[in-house]
């Protein structure tokens, strides 16, 4: 099965990163200003206005934080988002993957492209304690004809 994988150094401590993984309002500051839920292990986030519900199925203190999605895009339910951090060179490196898709349609393509935009803002978040979630991120373009919209 095709993954999406990103990595990306952060100037923070991994409890920092932990911390906002692993907090509602974290979540609020780096990919949804309006998440809802509870972001601890068990619990469940909703994100993009009910598009997407993700369990937090596992967290590792500093070290891995794990979300299935349960509702969202067909192509999401069924998929899991892994957040890795690892210290190294006085960094925290976060190995993101986006796992279990079925098959590489061109939607997997646009998500990259706005995970990559999220984990910027994870940093930006992390380093100087203003991210860019939604609706304040970077906008790119997905559909085609009527359905061409910017998200």
């Amino acid at each position: 099965m095709p993954d999406i994988l990103h990595r990306v150094g952060i100037d923070a401590s991994p409890e920092k990163v932990y911390g906002i993984l692993t907090s509602l309002e974290g979540n609020r500051g780096w990919l949804d200003q309006e998440a809802t839920g509870d972001a601890q292990k068990g619990g469940m986030v909703t994100f993009f206005k009910g598009g997407l519900d993700a369990k937090v199925t596992e967290a590792k203190p500093n070290e891995l934080v794990v979300w299935d999605c349960v509702k969202g895009p067909a192509e999401w339910v069924g998929t899991k988002i892994n957040f890795k951090l690892e210290r190294k060179q006085d960094q925290t490196f976060v190995l993101f993957s986006h796992v279990d898709w079925k098959e590489p349609v061109e939607f997997m393509y646009h998500c990259s492209m706005k995970w990559a935009v999220f984990l910027l803002s994870l940093k930006a978040l992390a380093e100087t304690g203003k991210g860019r979630p939604t609706p304040d991120d970077v906008w790119v373009y997905v559909g085609e004809g009527k359905n061409y919209q910017k998200r």
